[in-house]
């Protein structure tokens, strides 16, 4: 018996190919690491606004180029006018609460407001803290005050963080527009490439699945965030407070990111109180647990409805999961593995139920 031996030069090249393969992946990687939430953002703006995308461009005589412009500067604008709103705020606060709390270190508190110490449950408990701080600010203080720099390192950290996830999301509405006016240019190459490595049938399935999860997640996210703002709008005109339209574009984009209405409406009831308006500010604080509900309940229905074929167990874990592993993308990123994960497994059982033949029915001769 002879054995042959395997080419080592043959070898040796394909173990250099790949390890520089390899290397051009990390390196590609490293490049586009900065931009991968961008294009997240930019994805999921391309695949849930296609629709109303087309429609636009049918509606103004197939000017893709126009169409998308418009799409841009509607989307951009949805998105700028809470973020600057957020921005300017903390900005003109910040270092009033900065000076407020150096005087109070060294000057003391001004008298609390009656409507404090009357508030049920906690009304005595801040009047008796309040009281020592006015007695002695500094020792009252002392206990409290990693507490407090780690609050306003939060603050600081929060508003940067929202900025730059405002940034992302701008970048990402004009590269959705960029690729919306290409039309199916732009998804030429990666139907191609899917059909390519898992044959026609499995490559367009698995884009289905990944469209679908991407659209189920956005209708979800996005359908919850507009009515959530709506109904916070009414609550706002019931209230007969200012800027409705400004609270409601900050509820929106704050259901939006998953922060959710909470630092809307506690704010709110927090002033309403303190400025002696307590029925507005129970109203205001039973209105924003309802809007909160909503918030809570409305979105996995809406997600569950919007998916396409893919069950809902496997989108609402996909999207909790990638919640708690990502953040807001996450939810796309989790829904999107595991639509693909569905489709690749149901796939495969196709597949082998194809393959398997069943076994012959035993003769009744057998048994005698």
């Amino acid at each position: 018996m002879r054995f042959t031996l395997p080419n080592s030069r043959g070898i040796i090249e394909t173990i250099l190919v790949l390890l520089l393969l390899l290397a051009l992946l990390f390196a590609l990687y490293d490049v586009l690491k900065v931009f991968f939430g961008v294009f997240t953002f930019a994805l999921i703006f391309s695949v849930s606004f296609a629709t109303p995308y087309e429609r636009l461009a049918k509606a103004m005589g197939q000017r893709r180029k126009l169409a998308s412009i418009l799409y841009a500067v509607i989307l951009v604008i949805i998105v700028a006018l809470p973020v600057v709103y957020i921005v300017s705020a903390m900005g003109k606060h910040m270092k009033d609460i900065i000076q407020l709390y150096a005087n109070i270190q060294t000057k003391g508190l001004p008298p609390l407001p009656a409507q404090i110490t009357e508030l049920p449950f906690v009304g005595a408990g801040v009047a008796d803290f309040w009281q020592h701080l006015q007695e002695n600010p500094q020792e009252a203080l002392m206990g409290y005050e990693r507490q407090i720099h780690q609050v306003l390192h939060r603050l600081i950290a929060g508003s940067a963080g929202v900025l730059g996830t405002a940034l992302q999301f701008i970048l990402g509405i004009i590269i959705s527009a960029i690729l919306l006016a290409s039309g199916d240019k732009a998804m030429r190459p990666v139907k191609t490439t899917l059909q390519h490595l898992l044959g026609r049938r499995d490559g367009l399935a698995l884009l289905n699945a990944t469209t679908n999860a991407i659209k189920g997640v956005s209708i979800g996210v996005m359908g919850t965030a507009f009515i959530a703002a709506f109904i916070s709008w009414i609550g706002f005109v019931i209230a007969g407070l200012h800027f409705k339209i400004v609270l409601c574009a900050l509820v929106f984009f704050l259901v939006l990111i998953q922060v959710g209405p909470l630092l809307v409406w506690l704010p709110l009831v927090v002033i309403l109180a303190v400025d002696g308006h307590t029925g507005t500010a129970i109203f205001a604080a039973v209105y924003g647990l309802f809007v909160m509900l909503i918030d809570a309940v409305l979105k996995p229905v809406l997600i569950a409805k919007s998916g396409g074929r893919l069950p809902f167990l496997v989108l609402f874990i996909g999207v909790v999961g990638g919640l708690a592993a990502w953040g807001f993308t996450g939810m796309f990123k989790g829904a999107i593995i595991l639509a693909v994960f569905y489709t690749i497994f149901n796939s495969w059982l196709a597949q082998r139920a194809s393959t398997v033949k069943p076994a012959p029915e035993a003769g009744a001769g057998e048994f005698m």
